[in-house]
């Protein structure tokens, strides 16, 4: 594995299904690699009871079968098709072979709502990886379990959404890495940490999903803007008992909320999508893994001194990303010429100009190309203006 600028790391399958580790600098002739994988050899076969044994001959042949020179950089020597030779032993070299660095499914899983796993992988990307889900197999019914532990459903997509039938059974995910080129890693397996739950029944977007079952065409852009309302404030005293009261207590959960909103997102088939009041964890691991695996690409602002901020999701088959142009509405009222007369005239205000200087607000500027007509261009702007339930002062400022 060899990605700079870091080191090259070589990993050896023994023949036992062990595996050896070495990290060499990628500069670092091939004879000094030779020498420390024959110790890691001798190391590996030698036997604590028999002592070690002799330092076996090292050499490596490209893939037409010349021996390469061991005055050669490693970066130059390992090559994909190559030969390594230890002893008797012979391994293939497979130069940045796919890997998963990261699978998780979410913390709560709702019958008839989408699981989206995170999926981070090296040399790898999600829509080139193999998915198989499983179920776990309910109890018989005299109490004793029977058969394997696990059964596979016939699901082999990146996202599964179990039904009724699951209600009360945790999933397996096993997910094996591909880069798109007929080349596959090792697969990991993650179960979920807790069973399907009872989803809540019909909900209000449905009736709206059945206008926007299909993504526009590429004459048309279809847009969603939703303030998700971050937890930090969802789980205030002020939230529960004065602004959401009529909303029961698990309804409120971050866990319960993302189930909702995914399914509610995935289902308008929106080309551009703006999201406020966003928890930084949520955008890293719910928001952005789940609509990536349904076309939506993410970028994402937060507020400072915060932990909420702003997300902007493009459907990466119509738009690619040019640049980025991040505002914050404080500093650049203070700052730019062009907002100087205002600035005049808050300052006449001590007492309010204070109250605005200090509001974190943004303004997240995403500035897309089109992926069929590379000439146009749409600049893209996602604001959460501050309120109070006791003036909009901010506001009027903020738009002006």
């Amino acid at each position: 594995r060899w990605a700079p600028p870091a080191r090259p790391e070589l990993r050896f399958v023994l023949p036992d299904g062990s595996a050896r580790h070495m990290q060499r600098d990628q500069g670092e002739p091939l004879g000094r690699s030779h020498g420390k994988a024959a110790r890691r050899a001798r190391s590996a076969g030698g036997g604590r009871r028999g002592g070690r044994g002799a330092v076996p001959a090292v050499r490596l042949f490209s893939r037409d079968g010349a021996a390469v020179a061991e005055e050669v950089p490693n970066a130059a020597a390992w090559q994909d098709g190559a030969v390594l030779h230890i002893g008797d032993a012979q391994y293939r070299v497979e130069r940045n072979p796919p890997a998963l660095t990261e699978l998780r499914l979410p913390r709560s899983l709702l019958a008839g709502f989408p699981v989206c796993p995170k999926v981070s992988a090296e040399f790898a990307a999600p829509q080139h990886c193999l998915f198989r889900w499983f179920r776990e197999q309910r109890p018989a019914a005299g109490g004793d379990e029977a058969g394997e532990a696990w059964v596979e459903t016939a699901a082999a997509e990146r996202v599964f959404t179990p039904s009724n039938a699951l209600v009360g059974l945790r999933l397996k995910l096993r997910c094996t890495p591909g880069d798109g080129e007929q080349r596959y890693g090792p697969a990991r397996e993650v179960e979920s940490s807790g069973p399907v739950e009872a989803g809540p029944g019909a909900c209000t977007f449905d009736a709206r999903h059945l206008y926007t079952k299909k993504v526009c065409g590429h004459g048309s852009v279809r847009t969603v803007s939703y303030n998700i309302l971050a937890d930090t404030y969802a789980q205030t005293e002020f939230s529960r008992t004065v602004l959401y009261p009529y909303c029961a207590p698990y309804a409120l959960e971050i866990d319960y909320r993302q189930n909702l909103l995914k399914k509610e997102l995935a289902g308008y088939s929106a080309d551009l999508i703006c999201l406020q009041e966003v928890d930084k964890s949520v955008f890293v691991d719910s928001l952005a893994p789940a609509l990536d695996a349904f076309g939506l690409e993410g970028v994402f602002r937060i507020k400072e001194k915060q932990h909420e901020g702003l997300a902007t999701f493009y459907r990466r088959d119509k738009f690619s990303l040019l640049s980025q142009h991040d505002i914050a509405f404080s500093e650049a009222l203070v700052s730019e010429p062009l907002h100087k007369e205002l600035c005049d005239q808050l300052a006449k205000y001590p007492l309010v100009q204070e109250k605005v200087l200090q509001r974190s607000s943004v303004l997240q500027v995403s500035v897309l190309q089109s992926t069929k007509d590379p000439s146009r261009k749409l600049c893209v702007a996602n604001t959460h203006l501050y309120w109070h339930p006791k003036g909009n002062f901010g506001t009027f400022l903020h738009a002006g």
